[in-house]
């Protein structure tokens, strides 16, 4: 997968066929559902009174992005959407997704982008506010084109919230929230699946200048201080 130098905040990867594989294969299963990939304006997210702004929050599981995005969205006026409790709400419904996003999400692995996208979009273009923190996503390169593709909204912020690996490890067996993924087996794939797809995410809105990288170890309030400039300027 990605050979790891130091730490995830000044990684440097080397990707193998197979990792390179995987993302060209996830590229193309796109072009399954592309003939419905609308542009914003299609798809009745943009019009000339309405336009949404975006901002993406990522980070490992168990570094703290709901419980920051909770604080960013009462304080700042967003409205929270976190793709991991859409995706648990769609398996509680018995959806016809339900059963494939279970088996997926407690294997460690990122669902559909196919799925994760219409889901998003759905959400945004039925909301009656037009400010949104997107919590979890987008979690790899196919998820990310997936939403160009079919929502197209640039974001206006990414945050990316990093503390190591043994501390993630900690905060998700301690949590108990009940999840179906909180185990140290499915934590420890999600970790490895995050490091794996997540980061060049990460480093592609770097390179846009989009990324604002927030240090998550400290109490909740010490964390909130350092992501309120952010949103304050």
């Amino acid at each position: 997968m990605w050979r790891r130098v130091s730490s995830l905040s000044n990684i440097i990867s080397v990707a193998k066929p197979s990792l390179l594989y995987q993302v060209a294969h996830g590229l193309h299963i796109l072009k399954a559902f592309s003939t419905e990939a609308l542009n914003p304006a299609e798809a009745g997210i943009l019009s000339k009174t309405r336009s949404p702004t975006i901002n993406f929050v990522l980070g490992g599981p168990g570094v703290g992005k709901g419980t920051q995005c909770t604080r960013i969205a009462e304080t700042y006026g967003f409205t929270h959407l976190s793709v991991g409790d859409m995706l648990r709400k769609e398996i509680s419904s018995n959806s016809e997704y339900g059963d494939m996003i279970l088996e997926t999400i407690t294997k460690g692995k990122i669902v559909s982008s196919e799925v994760t996208v219409k889901l998003l979009k759905s959400a945004i273009a039925s909301s009656e506010t037009d400010r949104f923190l997107i919590d979890g996503f987008p979690r790899s390169e196919e998820n990310r084109v997936a939403y160009e593709q079919i929502i197209g909204i640039e974001p206006e912020v990414v945050l990316f919230f990093e503390c190591n690996e043994e501390e993630m490890m900690k905060r998700v067996l301690h949590r108990n929230q009940g999840r179906v993924d909180d185990n140290i087996i499915t934590t420890k794939e999600r970790l490895r699946v995050f490091e794996a797809y997540s980061l060049p995410v990460i480093r592609y809105y770097s390179q846009k200048g989009k990324l604002h990288k927030i240090n998550a170890i400290g109490t909740e309030d010490e964390i909130f201080e350092r992501v309120r400039p952010i949103f304050d300027a």
